[in-house]
């Protein structure tokens, strides 16, 4: 069982294959996770600003498909799907733009949620001390709400992280592909298992601190 699955000198040569595959994948979180964020700012800030119904049906019909969506689905249609109407991307073009379309709308919701438990006196008592429209929901209402949101905000984070790994469906060369590169070279998995403790390492410190502010959420309302 050691030598299939923990076989040390396979993980020795492995191992600087997996380190640039990890190098990608930090660079696609740090990508995705911002645009992500991006993309549901201004869902949540356009929904919760503009009720009209030609304004809140599109974005809910928006929030929904995108959430119903595959993303690894829409990851290949994007890949595959483009070429025959003469558009070419890169793997990582397609990444960060289905990421994008996807966790946008889960982050919207998110967001939609914290800015809407905010009490609408907040907004008045800033409104009336001369503050626009923009200024409050700036430093105002926004504040407020990604505390009230920030378990969920780390939750779906540490959600889009993991979910980088599908990059290696569309070639891009990150800690999974690069580990099943490695595998495919010595025909051994420990380099699968090597990617999946590296996985482990790098997002466990997230899990711990989601975990904490989870607890401290419950404390505050008891």
């Amino acid at each position: 069982m050691l030598d299939t699955f923990a076989n040390a000198e396979i993980a020795r040569q492995a191992w600087p294959i997996l380190l640039a595959g990890l190098g990608n994948t930090l660079l696609l979180s740090v990508v995705v996770v911002p645009l992500g964020l991006l993309g549901g700012l201004i869902l949540s800030v356009t929904a919760t600003s503009f009720h009209h119904p030609l304004v809140r049906y599109p974005l809910m019909a928006w929030v929904d498909f995108f959430r119903a969506f595959p993303p690894l689905v829409l990851l290949i249609l994007l890949f595959a799907g483009l070429p025959f109407a003469g558009i070419q991307i890169t793997g990582f073009a397609c990444v960060c733009i289905a990421f994008f379309l996807n966790t946008g709308a889960y982050y919207g919701e998110i967001l939609r949620a914290g800015i809407e438990s905010v009490p609408s006196g907040q907004t008045e008592a800033a409104r009336s001390t001369g503050l626009g429209r923009l200024q409050t929901m700036l430093f105002v209402v926004l504040p407020q709400a990604v505390r009230n949101v920030l378990p969920d905000l780390l939750s779906n984070t540490l959600e889009v992280v993991k979910l980088t790994s599908l990059g290696s469906v569309v070639a891009m060369p990150e800690l999974l592909f690069q580990a099943r590169q490695a595998q495919s070279l010595t025909y051994n998995p420990t380099p699968i298992v090597l990617a999946a403790a590296v996985y482990f390492v790098l997002l466990w410190p997230l899990v711990r601190l989601l975990s904490r502010l989870e607890n401290r959420a419950l404390a505050a309302r008891k």
